[in-house]
């Protein structure tokens, strides 16, 4: 089998390059899975790179939460995940203007020096993205915006009609390598699935192996009943990292997106 009869129509559509790399690597590792690296410390994330990295697509961080960050440790982490072919996703959930996001892209973290992909919400608009972009533009850099069309998290304002202005912001613009779905609602993903065409990815956290109810409000669904209703990455935290083993965690979440890929 190859990539193209894997992925079908979104192999063809999806026209960002990060989408294709993507859709290679998962094609390659037969995983569908993101890591959410969690973590506070940055030897912390280098050590279940280390661990998982066989079994995952791309690594999923938040580095104004790491406690001991510097540019030198954090080399240590970006070397780490690309040692296994990482892309590199920090959900920085850009929010402000498109001249300030710019600012946020350098500044202390630099992002704009390593995240291949960043979330953004589109609540300020249309210019947050070309901001963004204007950053790795700096750098000489390609990199890819996920637009947060739903979230998992109970409660959230992020309603339809939300939902479907963050689309037609997104597919106006070659920035744009997707959405973030609600991968709670296989439902709603169906339904962001029809929203969003075959055009771009679509990922989503809220998922789980067990679908519990996990602390403050987040919700799971099950990974395997995500991707067959229409994401295509499945984000995973708690479910790997906090396992007794976070290999065999981590094949598991790997087997089931692989299966519903298959099925899809």
């Amino acid at each position: 089998m190859q990539v193209q009869e894997v992925w079908g129509d979104r192999w063809q559509n999806c026209a960002h390059p990060l989408s294709h790399q993507y859709m290679l690597s998962a094609f390659k590792k037969k995983s569908a899975v993101v890591l959410a690296a969690d973590f506070f410390k940055t030897k912390d994330i280098s050590e279940m790179i280390n661990s998982v990295g066989e079994y995952i697509t791309a690594v999923k961080t938040h580095v104004d939460m790491i406690e001991d960050f510097n540019q030198e440790s954090w080399a240590e982490v970006i070397d780490t995940a690309k040692k296994y072919d990482l892309l590199i996703f920090e959900d920085r959930k850009f929010a402000d203007i498109g001249r300030v996001s710019q600012f946020q892209m350098a500044g202390y973290y630099d992002i704009r020096s390593w995240a291949d992909i960043v979330t953004s919400h589109s609540i300020s608009g249309p210019d947050v993205i070309d901001g963004i972009a204007a950053s790795w533009d700096k750098v000489e850099r390609i990199g890819g915006i996920l637009l947060l069309a739903q979230m998992s998290s109970r409660g959230n304002l992020l309603s339809e009609n939300y939902s479907k202005r963050t689309i037609h912001i997104g597919a106006a613009s070659p920035h744009v390598l997707g959405y973030i779905g609600n991968g709670s609602s296989a439902e709603e993903i169906s339904e962001l699935r029809n929203m969003v065409g075959q055009g771009k990815l679509i990922w989503t956290p809220g998922v789980n192996l067990s679908a519990e109810e996990g602390v403050l409000g987040q919700r799971y669904g099950h990974p395997g009943e995500a991707i067959y209703s229409g994401s295509d990455g499945i984000i995973v935290g708690s479910g790997i990292i906090h396992s007794e083993n976070p290999v065999d965690a981590a094949k598991n979440y790997a087997n089931a997106s692989w299966n519903a890929l298959m099925e899809r």
